[in-house]
C-alpha cells in the first residue's frame, strides 16, 4: 500500500475511521474499496490514508490480537487514546461519530446512512413513527448501534444463519430501558432473527460461556411442534457464529441475561 500524504488526523475524521471501523469487515480495508473511496474523498483525503488508518485501528483491537490478527503498527498515541475513549464511552461517541459520517453525505435529519448493502453506502429514509419522533440524537445513536453489531456478524443471524437485512434485529443483551449506559456498546449486542431476537429477550433462550445456545423448559414445553422445533432444536448445544471484532459479546452481559432473564 503506497505511503498516504501526511494529512493531520483531526478529531472528527478519527471519529468517522473509527464508525467505519465497527462497519466494515476486515478483509475490506483496502484503498480499492469503493466505501472507502468515496468517504476518503468527502472528507478531503486519498483512500489509500482512510484505508491505512482503519488497519492501525486494527491493531488496536483486543479481538484481532486475540486472533493473531495485528493490523497495522502505525497507531499514533491520538488513535490509542480516541479508541479506548470509543470503546468506554458508545454512548456519547456513537451518536456522534454517526452524525459526522451523516454530514458527509446529507444534511437532512431526517435521513440515515445505511451500510448493509456491503459494496455502497444508501441515503434511507427511516421507517416507522417511533423512529421518526425519537430525537436526531438517538435516531444516529440507534443507527450506528444496528449498522455496527449487524456488519459486526457479517448481517447474518449468529444462530441461524439468516442473512437477510429486513429479517434481522440489533438485539441488546442487557435489556435497552434498564441500562441507558450499555444501549450503544456493541458488546451488548447480538445479530439476531426477529424469531430468535423474540426468544432472547423472552428469556427462552440464552447463551452459556461458551456462547453455544441454550433452550429453556419454558420454550420446550411447547413442543411438539415441528415449525418451532425446526427453528430451535437443530441450533441447541451449538455455539454462534462470531463477530470478526469489536462487537464479541461481553461475558458479564451474558452472565446477567442467563442470571436475570433466562427462564430455566
Amino acid at each position: 500500500m503506497a505511503k498516504a500524504p501526511a494529512v493531520k488526523w483531526t478529531r472528527k475524521h478519527t471519529l468517522i475511521a473509527l464508525n467505519l471501523y465497527c462497519k466494515l469487515p476486515f478483509g475490506q480495508f483496502h484503498h480499492s474499496n469503493p466505501i472507502i473511496v468515496e468517504v476518503a474523498a468527502k472528507m478531503g483525503r486519498n483512500a489509500n490514508s482512510l484505508a491505512m488508518k482503519l488497519c492501525n485501528l486494527a491493531s488496536l483491537d483486543p479481538v484481532q490480537r486475540a486472533r493473531g490478527i495485528k493490523g497495522l503498527e502505525g497507531a499514533s498515541q491520538q488513535d490509542r487514546d480516541m479508541w479506548n475513549e470509543f470503546r468506554e464511552n458508545p454512548a456519547v461517541l456513537g451518536p456522534e461519530s454517526e452524525q459526522e459520517l451523516h454530514d458527509l453525505f446529507t444534511h437532512d435529519e431526517t435521513k440515515e446512512l445505511d451500510f448493509l448493502a456491503r459494496d455502497q453506502i444508501r441515503i434511507i429514509a427511516p421507517s416507522g413513527p417511533t423512529e421518526m419522533q425519537t430525537t436526531i440524537k438517538a435516531r444516529r445513536g440507534q443507527q450506528f448501534f444496528r449498522q455496527a453489531v449487524l456488519n459486526a456478524y457479517d448481517v447474518r443471524c449468529c444462530i441461524s444463519g439468516i442473512n437477510v437485512p429486513d429479517l434481522l434485529i440489533a438485539s441488546h443483551i442487557k435489556p435497552w430501558g434498564k441500562f441507558p449506559n450499555d444501549r450503544l456498546n456493541p458488546r451488548n449486542g447480538l445479530c439476531l432473527s426477529n424469531l430468535h431476537d423474540a426468544a432472547f429477550d423472552g428469556g427462552l433462550i440464552t447463551l452459556d460461556e461458551k456462547l453455544s445456545v441454550i433452550l429453556s423448559k419454558r420454550l420446550k414445553s411447547f413442543f411438539p411442534q415441528t415449525t418451532l422445533e425446526q427453528n430451535f432444536v437443530p441450533y441447541e448445544n451449538k455455539p454462534i457464529r462470531l463477530p470478526d471484532k469489536l462487537a464479541e459479546p461481553d461475558p458479564e452481559f451474558l452472565r446477567y441475561h442467563r442470571r436475570e432473564i433466562f427462564l430455566s
